[in-house]
């Protein structure tokens, strides 16, 4: 190896430990920051050149080390199993919300629930069975009447609300989704051209790689590697971004409860519907008519259901009986079509508009009244609907809540083995410090070395004897 040939040797051992130290210091530095993957410098060996023939004098060594690039430590496999956990996870997420959220507005057990008013009902019913036609017993009747008839109003109010906050949710995951797709689009169009001038995209992929995962976990996206640098993402096998090309969605359908069902399409073309998972099909599924099991639509036909069931408990009993006048009575609860939860109406406004006994019975039988008060027990009663309503809603809301539970664990556990991958070690990073430090130092030492030769050599030679 010649003096001037060791030079660059050297020279480019300084630049390679140079060139590690700077992305030492890169990942250093991104250490806490959320979806950087760690970096290292990738060299080869430079191959001295091979002479032959007459002139050839043996082996020589090699020309230094060649800084080939920056190489990102992520993994592809762990990136899909994220993609893959995060759309089931967020699909669980959605319908446990939905459901936690419908569990909590029935307020039962408590003492602001339905089944307490319930009761009450019925023990006023008791108090009209023993003082028949006391207007005071009579008033606090009817009072309970409309404050269970209210509850039921207000619980079906409440289920058109959260479906209202879900349909807007869902537009919002529209947005997102298309905004992600768009971002991706440009990323790809940048790491493109950052590759193609020799430049590292490795933070530019870490940005678009978290983008992935949120189409992932919005409508169940898979990632399919393209040319150049690019990735493609896939929805129900149709690519939402091909290249720097992308294809937005939107959603379509019915804009309130009971109306037609919400569904994603795509803009390009409506009516169309789209296969889709993640958090997006969890919406839509909590969004879909009864028929179709939707979630808050079939809670809604719930209420229906009990409304109509009370009204018709009631009525049967209360329709033909008599007052204490003797005046035959007609029902007690009304109600229209559905929704009959909010249309359903006490009539009576008094006393005189309550049926006590039975006709031809006198003024002071109860039968009628006592009978309606017994109306809360027994298979098929009012209260009986109520509760399986109730623990159908309960036990739905567990069952979400325990798959939520486990979907965000296997979520957690991808997670957890991808950054076990990807993510900054100090200590490895202050070991890979020390290590291009002396290596710095070393070919540091070489130019010295050879510094001092070639001074010799230059300066010195000839001189003997002088």
């Amino acid at each position: 190896m010649s003096t001037f040939s060791g030079l660059n040797t050297a020279y480019t051992g300084l630049s390679a430990a140079r060139r590690g130290l700077d992305i030492v210091g890169q990942n250093i530095a991104n250490v806490n920051t959320p979806g950087y993957t760690r970096q290292r410098v990738t060299t080869s060996a430079m191959g001295g050149a091979s002479i032959t023939g007459r002139f050839s004098t043996g082996a020589r060594p090699g020309e230094g080390v060649s800084v080939d690039g920056i190489a990102r430590l992520g993994s592809l496999q762990l990136d899909a199993r994220v993609r893959a956990t995060a759309s089931a996870a967020g699909f669980s997420a959605v319908r446990a919300n939905a459901l936690a959220g419908l569990e909590t507005s029935l307020n039962e057990p408590g003492k602001n629930g339905i089944s307490a008013s319930l009761g009450e009902f019925w023990a006023a019913w008791q108090g009209v069975s023993k003082s028949p036609g006391n207007e005071a017993a009579a008033t606090s009747l009817l009072g309970q009447a409309n404050i269970v008839a209210g509850q039921i109003a207000t619980g079906y109010k409440a289920v058109e609300e959260q479906w209202t906050g879900a349909y807007k949710q869902l537009k919002d995951m529209e947005a997102e989704l298309n905004g992600a797709a768009s971002q991706i689009a440009s990323l790809n169009a940048q790491i493109r051209t950052t590759l193609a001038s020799g430049g590292s995209a490795n933070e530019l992929i870490d940005q678009r790689n978290a983008l992935t995962t949120t189409i992932a976990a919005l409508a169940g996206g898979t990632v399919r590697e393209s040319e150049n640098g690019m990735v493609d993402v896939l929805i129900d096998g149709n690519a939402i971004v091909s290249g720097d090309t992308v294809r937005p969605v939107q959603v379509a359908g019915g804009v309130a409860m009971g109306s037609e069902a919400p569904r994603l399409e795509w803009s390009h073309r409506p009516g169309s519907n789209m296969a889709v998972s993640g958090e997006i099909a969890g919406a839509l599924s909590i969004l879909a008519p009864a028929s179709d099991g939707g979630t808050l639509a079939s809670a809604a036909e719930g209420y229906n259901n009990f409304a109509k069931a009370l009204a018709s408990a009631v009525n049967g009993v209360h329709n033909g009986g008599v007052n204490t006048a003797g005046t035959v009575m007609g029902d007690f609860f009304s109600h229209g079509t559905d929704p009959a939860a909010l249309s359903l109406k006490v009539i009576p406004t008094g006393a005189d508009g309550i049926a006590t006994g039975a006709p031809g019975q006198g003024a002071q039988d109860n039968s009628i009244a006592d009978a309606i008060a017994q109306l809360g027990s027994g298979p098929g009663s009012p209260d009986s609907v109520w509760a399986n309503f109730v623990s159908g809603i309960g036990a739905s809301a567990r069952v979400e809540m325990k798959q939520a539970d486990l979907a965000g664990l296997a979520a957690s556990s991808a997670v957890g083995m991808q950054l076990s991958n990807s993510s900054v070690d100090l200590d490895e990073e202050n070991l890979n410090l020390l290590a291009y430090q002396h290596a710095y130092q070393g070919a540091a030492r070489v130019m010295t070395a050879i510094d001092e030769m070639l001074d010799t050599l230059i300066n010195r030679t000839g001189i003997v004897g002088r």
